[in-house]
């Protein structure tokens, strides 16, 4: 964890750890519980998947909080993913702009739908392994399970998605979602300053 200073708080979330609690007390623990144990006033600026693990941004004052949540809605902060997938595509790179839906309500499913909202999802080739691929993410929109459903969809599922992968059948370790957040970069919404987070891949 980097507490930036100045109200910012950079933390790099683990797998399987809600972002915030759930309903009832099965789902009591979170990232933002403990967090505020320390930091009472700490509000989620934006928020990963329960088994996404890597970079979170927080805000201790509320005026950072709205500045940088602004810069979120204004697709200002560039955001890179590291994700290792089914299969090898056929190309070194692409981009995804298939618009998501709401499937399903429990547990929460989201498809592609000519009806959805607009989505991108840029990606592309590191290195491949036979049976599966590491790729880079860049995603330019923020909607709920965007990348593993983008993936999923041109057949590419992400190696241990619950949700949208297949049946393990051996391609490739995959005991947790093999997605982190491996970097955000945006401009200090007081100074404009310049911010870069790294967070290797842990997998």
């Amino acid at each position: 964890m980097w507490h930036h200073g100045g109200g910012l708080l950079v933390v790099e979330k683990p797998a399987g750890l809600l972002c915030q609690p759930g309903l009832g007390p099965a789902l009591a623990d979170s990232l933002l519980t403990r967090l505020r144990r320390r930091w009472p006033s700490a509000q989620l600026v934006h928020r990963l998947d329960r088994d996404t693990s890597g970079l979170l941004l927080l805000a201790t004052e509320p005026d950072l909080h709205r500045g940088l949540s602004r810069l979120f809605a204004e697709r200002k902060v560039l955001k890179h993913y590291r994700a290792d997938v089914r299969g090898v595509p056929a190309a070194a790179e692409g981009s995804i702009r298939l618009p998501l839906a709401k499937r399903c309500q429990r547990p929460p499913l989201y498809g592609p739908d000519p009806a959805g909202k607009p989505c991108r999802s840029d990606w592309r080739l590191l290195s491949a392994h036979g049976g599966w691929s590491r790729l880079e993410l860049r995603p330019h929109t923020g909607r709920s399970h965007q990348l593993r459903v983008h993936l999923a969809a041109i057949g590419h599922p992400i190696l241990g998605d619950p949700l949208y992968g297949l049946p393990p059948d051996g391609q490739g370790p995959a005991p947790r979602l093999r997605l982190h957040a491996t970097q955000l970069a945006f401009p200090d919404p007081r100074s404009g300053e310049p911010l870069q987070f790294l967070s290797p891949c842990p997998f």
